[in-house]
């Protein structure tokens, strides 16, 4: 092999290794999975997301570190129930979250140890629960799944 055809060879390799580089961090790039912001309203944290199987896979690997997880669907199986209205009383009545929208199928909240009752509003349509909440280091999962046939394009608040 000529001198020439050398540095040819070595050129050749080098625009290769640049552009599998490249190729390598455009695709760690597109993978990359952002947590959803928090937010705070009546000093209570809470996150809510999950829209698309990255982030629904971030969110279920962080809901232990949430005291309370809300996790909302349809019953037909293939609607994820996001803009999900939620609010939550204290054991007295108190409203600690205040309709507030969730932005996917889940929503996790740094409740005190207590008891609440949660209510979730998807398309006009309630549902209620209880929750207890633990001590710190535990989390309380409650699924709220409407009929099949809910209307997941707008949640409503009416009464």
């Amino acid at each position: 092999m000529t001198r020439h055809q050398k540095k040819n060879a070595a050129h050749a390799v080098a625009v290769l290794c640049s552009g599998a580089v490249l190729s390598l961090a455009g695709i760690g790039a597109q993978a990359t999975v952002f947590n959803p912001p928090i937010h705070v309203v009546h000093g209570i944290e809470y996150m809510s997301g999950g829209i698309g199987p990255d982030e629904a896979a971030l969110m279920r690997v962080v809901e232990p570190r949430w005291p309370a997880v809300f996790e909302f669907a349809v019953k037909d199986g293939k609607s994820a129930a996001a803009d999900v209205v939620l609010t939550v009383r204290d054991a007295q009545g108190n409203v600690v979250l205040d309709q507030v929208h969730a932005a996917g199928p889940y929503l996790v909240a740094r409740l005190e140890p207590g008891r609440y009752t949660v209510e979730a509003v998807l398309g006009g349509q309630r549902i209620q629960r209880d929750v207890s909440i633990q001590g710190p280091g535990t989390s309380a999962k409650s699924v709220f799944e409407w009929p099949r046939g809910t209307d997941t394009a707008s949640a409503s608040t009416s009464s």
